[in-house]
């Protein structure tokens, strides 16, 4: 299992100086939705300069134009490029050709899904290398997680090929660890914690813990 941390702040300042306090330590580093509206690639093309070993993630969620925008990320240093999963087929496989003729990955993101088990199979079938449950933070206000929709998706997919997101606390981690995602993806327990590096630290020692027989 890997961790990822999803960085959701709209300042390229804010994401480097994250940045160097776990880059040596976290698995993916993820370039938040927020900030990539706000400056574009600016901050993605900054961390590969600066850490050119980080593996960094471009919450781009692309919905359209598929080429063209994967183009763009992928040139930009991304390691991982998101597309919405709602996306026409047509639109998936256009980022699917393009992130791999560059040597990247895409995750697609089942946000607003309503058949996962259905879904899911599809989005490999057209050479999606992960698929995401997420919870966005609109719906977690309302009390939902994305535990159940992980145990749909491990049930429709290998579970090598999965990620969650949305909530992920160092107290429910290990809910998540149980059914063991490729990717387990935290962000504001990480980013907003008092000691960014420690909170990255328990996660991850947590995270083994879990994997343990």
């Amino acid at each position: 299992m890997n961790l990822q941390i999803a960085v959701d702040v709209a300042d390229t300042d804010r994401v480097l100086e994250i940045a160097g306090q776990i880059h040596d330590i976290i698995d993916i580093y993820e370039v938040g939705t927020p900030v990539i509206m706000k400056e574009g690639m600016v901050p993605v093309r900054a961390l590969k300069e600066k850490y050119p070993e980080l593996t960094v993630l471009a919450d781009s969620k692309i919905v359209d134009g598929g080429a063209l925008e994967c183009e763009d990320i992928c040139k930009n240093g991304a390691d991982i490029v998101t597309v919405l999963a709602l996306s026409d087929n047509a639109t998936i496989t256009e980022v699917v050709n393009t992130a791999h003729k560059y040597g990247r990955k895409v995750l697609a993101d089942l946000i607003c899904v309503s058949d996962i088990a259905a879904r899911a199979p599809e989005l490999l079938s057209l050479g999606v290398d992960l698929i995401g449950v997420h919870t966005g933070v609109d719906m977690q206000k309302n009390g939902k997680t994305p535990l159940g929709d992980l145990k749909e998706l491990v049930s429709a997919i290998p579970a090598k090929h999965a990620a969650v997101a949305g909530g992920v606390n160092l107290q429910t981690i290990s809910d998540y660890c149980h059914l063991n995602p490729e990717i387990i993806i935290a962000g504001g327990a990480l980013y907003n914690a008092p000691d960014i590096r420690e909170a990255v630290i328990l996660m991850k020692h947590a995270m083994a813990q879990s994997e343990k027989p």
